[in-house]
């Protein structure tokens, strides 16, 4: 079994544009959750709930703006088991195509299916949010 998640999306913005959405604080709260840093090379990162509190983190192994980004990401119910997520930007007519793998779910604590159900499910909620704001943003420049 492939325990990958493959996905691959299209915004109407810049690839300097969408690197903001996925490593700047202000950005990522707009369509995922706030970090309490900006993710750039060897740093370490969480992302926060509402209440300011730990939600998920991890490391950032490769930052290559605006055109690669890589990191460790875990959470609670990954009970602190590493998967990997490697972000792809790439300028296309009219914005960008963004490509997402996340993989690492094989040695997880939990039936491996089951964390890409949830995985999947939850890249969809937060892609669709994503290409929203991209949407808001291209209609205010």
């Amino acid at each position: 079994m492939t325990t990958r998640i493959e996905k691959t999306i299209f915004l109407r913005a810049k690839p300097e544009k969408v690197w903001a959405f996925l490593t700047e604080p202000d950005q990522l709260a707009r369509w995922f959750h706030k970090s309490d840093v900006t993710l750039s090379e060897g740093q370490d990162y969480a992302l926060l709930r509402e209440d300011g509190s730990k939600m998920c983190w991890g490391k950032v192994e490769t930052a290559d703006a605006p055109t690669r980004l890589v990191y460790t990401f875990t959470h609670n119910y990954l009970q602190s088991h590493e998967t990997r997520v490697e972000w792809t930007l790439e300028a296309v007519m009219g914005g960008t195509r963004l490509n997402l793998v996340h993989d690492g779910f094989e040695a997880g604590p939990a039936d491996a299916f089951d964390m890409l159900c949830s995985h999947d499910g939850g890249w969809d909620e937060h892609f669709a949010k994503m290409r929203e704001i991209a949407k808001d943003d291209a209609g205010l420049a």
